[in-house]
């Protein structure tokens, strides 16, 4: 829940600028934007992505990737996913997978910026700790702020608008404001 709350993700999230929830695809699946500050020397974040989830024997997936979408033009391509298995009770694991790319100069520039910035490993290993805090906190905040509605467990409570775009009206999406880098 705590990955698919778009009203919580406001709320644990201090670097999420603006979130929300654009349309509904299919019953587990519904398009969102997320936008959210990065540490320098990285550049700031916009994402507009087709995000599902598929829940099966205990595993929990969710698979974002993006796509174009008229009203939020032009954005960055992430492909990213989580998969949860519950391990008991109380307890799970949590594998995440992003493709992105961090922006900037060239490569081997960006390279050695990276192995030089003290924040980076800090941030990489506190990441389970930030996540599992949000996930304890959040069945009191849930009980605050609308509890029983969770769209993305029931399908009946999703009210967004069905995406109407088709494939042909994405492809004019303007993107000439998108830099290339070699």
């Amino acid at each position: 829940d705590v990955l698919r709350d778009v009203e919580y993700r406001r709320e644990r999230d201090t670097d999420v600028t603006d979130t929300c929830r654009i349309a509904r695809l299919a019953a587990n699946a519904d398009v969102g934007y997320c936008a959210w500050r990065c540490p320098k020397p990285l550049e700031n974040r916009v994402v507009v992505t087709w995000r599902s989830l598929q829940v099966e024997d205990g595993y929990h997936a969710v698979i974002n990737f993006s796509i174009k979408h008229l009203k939020y033009p032009p954005c960055e391509e992430l492909m990213a996913g989580y998969l949860v298995h519950s391990t008991g009770p109380n307890s799970c694991s949590l594998t995440y997978l992003a493709q992105v790319d961090p922006k900037g100069n060239s490569d081997e520039t960006r390279a050695k910026t990276f192995s030089k910035l003290p924040w980076l490993f800090p941030l990489y290993f506190s990441a389970p700790d930030i996540l599992h805090k949000a996930c304890v906190k959040y069945p009191a905040w849930k009980q605050q702020h609308d509890a029983n509605m969770k769209p993305w467990l029931y399908p009946e409570q999703n009210k967004l608008p069905l995406l109407a775009q088709c494939a042909a009206s994405l492809e004019n999406v303007d993107e000439s404001s998108l830099s290339e880098v070699k």
